[in-house]
């Protein structure tokens, strides 16, 4: 397996592959590769059965800075390719569930879109996911340090939730599509709900009162977050369940965090 962006989600893939026998490579925070070294990276794909990227487009730009550079290497007849995309392609669904039928591009990540089709014509299985949370990166954590905010969105905005998936969930995902066909698979929780209510129940785990609510700009959102939460959509896993034998392992956020805890 070769992975481009070896982060905190395709580092835990990583490492259950390399503890089943692999020969993992990559580029990114925890991998072995510099991206731009065109040579190390040409001659580690012309080793790998397996393609997994997990490298968002280019901010400035808009590209898919992977494509761009190597997708002419990437395609070869019955290679495995894989892409971590996100259920942002989705846009506001205004509440309602979204599953891979659903349309894509019409939100905020029309960028992410654009290189989510593009990998779905090269043949990959899309991966698409919504917030990640696990060690390190959970509720409780900013909770413990103070960062964790509950947000009044006002009367209009009543019903605001979205899915979350445990990292570790993605990471079975991922590894039950390995014989499974090229195609767009949501890898989400089964209860989409607030950010309040995750925060909330972080803070009863922890012992700890809640934050007081407070609206976005005493919360001082940035873009990025007002952007999150504009938007309001619930993500169905059913396909991933049925294709790849799929179950999540937390299939709540109560169960996540209780095993964090």
């Amino acid at each position: 397996m070769f992975i481009f962006g070896m982060g905190y989600t395709a580092s835990r893939i990583a490492s259950v592959l390399s503890a089943r026998g692999w020969t993992v490579n990559g580029t990114g925070r925890h991998g072995d590769t510099a991206f731009d070294d065109t040579a190390a990276v040409r001659s580690a794909l012309s080793r790998a059965d397996h393609v997994l990227s997990s490298v968002p487009p280019d901010r400035a730009s808009g590209e898919d800075p992977v494509l761009a550079r190597y997708g002419g290497l990437i395609d070869h007849a019955g290679r495995w390719v894989g892409y971590l995309s996100s259920t942002g392609v989705y846009g506001d669904t205004g509440g309602a569930w979204a599953d891979e039928s659903a349309p894509i591009g019409t939100g905020r990540r029309a960028n992410r879109a654009a290189a989510d089709a593009v990998w779905l014509e090269r043949g990959a299985r899309v991966f698409r996911l919504p917030g990640i949370y696990g060690p390190g990166r959970s509720a409780l954590d900013r909770v413990r340090e103070g960062k964790a905010h509950r947000i009044d969105l006002g009367p209009g905005a009543q019903g605001q939730v979205f899915s979350r998936v445990h990292v570790d969930d993605i990471v079975t995902g991922v590894l039950a599509a390995l014989e499974a066909p090229a195609g767009a698979y949501n890898l989400a929780d089964d209860l989409p709900t607030s950010q309040n209510t995750v925060v909330e129940e972080a803070c009863r785990l922890l012992g700890r009162a809640p934050p007081p609510l407070m609206s976005p700009d005493e919360a001082g959102l940035s873009a990025m977050a007002r952007g999150f939460y504009a938007e309001n959509r619930r993500i169905a896993n059913g396909k991933a369940r049925r294709v790849l034998g799929w179950r999540p392992s937390y299939p709540t956020f109560r169960e996540g965090l209780a095993a964090l805890l």
